[in-house]
């Protein structure tokens, strides 16, 4: 009993909800919708009563006559040019009275988003004819296709001798690079470069900050006048980098990261500080563009890193053939060219069960680090030209430099 009451009350509070967006446009006088508050509450109760009985059939008259009764109210509006959106969400709202049954979050949160939907109208339809390009609609279609259809088709297995080339992992890249690019091509509409590339290539980096050097790299290349900015979103983009590794080390070995501390931090500070003077220093450029350039990503250089990520895997295949997999420094450089935090975990968990001396733990770390920047430095290179990867390869070195600064020293860990 308490389960039907639960779903009786979030078939209400749907209907309510959905209800009172609609109510509040369905206007008054002898011209008003048919559909308001009461009816989408009514039919969303309805939607759940005919669920608790079980009754397929029961459920699928229920749902004939409620799209009779839509059919009827769009055949009686008096409007010139009607629309379908109230009849269809009556429809869904029923829908959703049955989903009740299965699902109470999933019910509730699609009734939200119903709702959302039908109030932004609005908003919506603005954004869609006034400030969406056909190429922007385009690229969008484009980065959904590549995410949502091309990604799922490609198989999640090595395709080459070496058990390295990973087609759905390389393609993933590819889409992360796309995205990327795409969110910041956002903040530059929204914010502007000074501040859009900045800001997004901080968050971007806890995604990954290969790919986001690799998407700024595309920007700056598109435009000249947003160098500096996405230099700065560059660098931003490694605090996320320095902070995730100490997320990783604090979860797999935390004496590994206490004797890593103070580099780690100096591999913060001097993103953080690199990032914000070459930030400063693009707010106080007199020089903007007059409108944005380019377009929210290049497929073409996408593809590119897509290459050179394969490539990159293959020789890693190689290396591992050559050096064999027992060995952790190799492991550490292998590994760290294409996920520094990953691989840094397993070197820290290997310190960690003393498989391995804490010294060899946190060279380990370094080396992966170090691959990692090659990464990155290759990826500004090809990306962004040199005009690019000179201002921000000093950054990546520092940042480096600040992380080994402590190796002679030996680690006392696991006592």
């Amino acid at each position: 009993m308490p389960e039907l009451v639960r779903s009786l009350a979030v078939a209400v509070g749907v209907g309510l909800l959905i209800g009172f967006e609609r109510e509040r446009r369905k206007g008054a006088g002898p011209d008003r919708a048919a559909a308001g508050l009461r009816t989408f509450t009514l039919v969303a109760l309805l939607g759940a009563m005919a669920a608790a009985t079980g009754t397929v059939w029961l459920m699928a008259a229920a749902l004939l006559g409620v799209a009779a009764l839509a059919t009827a109210s769009y055949q009686r509006s008096r409007d010139a040019d009607p629309g379908l959106t109230t009849e269809v969400a009556l429809l869904v709202t029923f829908l959703i009275g049955i989903l009740t049954s299965y699902s109470l979050a999933i019910a509730a949160g699609i009734g939200v988003l119903v709702a959302m939907l039908l109030g932004f109208r609005e908003p919506l339809h603005q954004f869609a004819m006034g400030r969406l390009s056909e190429r922007e609609w385009r690229d969008a279609v484009l980065l959904a296709a590549a995410a949502l259809i091309v990604l799922p088709l490609l198989p999640n297995r090595p395709v080459d001798p070496w058990g390295m080339l990973n087609l759905q992992v390389v393609w993933r890249l590819t889409v992360l690079v796309m995205a990327i690019n795409a969110a910041g091509y956002l903040a530059l509409r929204a914010l502007g470069p000074r501040w859009g590339l900045p800001l997004s290539g901080l968050l971007g980096g806890f995604v990954s900050s290969a790919a986001v050097i690799a998407a700024m790299g595309q920007r700056a290349k598109d435009d000249a006048n947003v160098m500096a900015a996405a230099v700065a979103g560059a660098a931003l983009s490694s605090v996320a980098t320095g902070i995730q590794l100490m997320v990783v080390l604090a979860l797999t070995n935390p004496a590994l990261l206490a004797s890593m501390v103070v580099p780690l931090l100096a591999f913060v500070a001097i993103a953080a500080g690199f990032g914000a003077v070459v930030g400063l220093r693009s707010l106080r450029q007199q020089a903007e563009s007059a409108a944005i350039q380019g377009r929210a990503f290049d497929p073409r250089a996408a593809a590119m890193v897509a290459l050179l990520f394969a490539a990159m895997l293959l020789a890693v295949g190689v290396l591992n053939r050559v050096f064999g997999a027992n060995g952790a420094l190799a492991g550490a450089i292998v590994g760290g060219f294409l996920d520094a935090h990953a691989t840094s975990g397993s070197i820290a968990t290997l310190a960690q069960e003393a498989a391995i001396p804490a010294t060899v733990g946190y060279l380990g770390v370094v080396l992966a680090v170090s691959a990692n920047t090659v990464t990155k430095i290759v990826l500004a290179g090809m990306t962004g030209g040199m005009a690019y990867c000179s201002r921000l390869a000093p950054s990546l070195v520092a940042m480096l430099a600040a992380l080994g600064r402590c190796l002679p020293t030996p680690v006392a860990v696991n006592q």
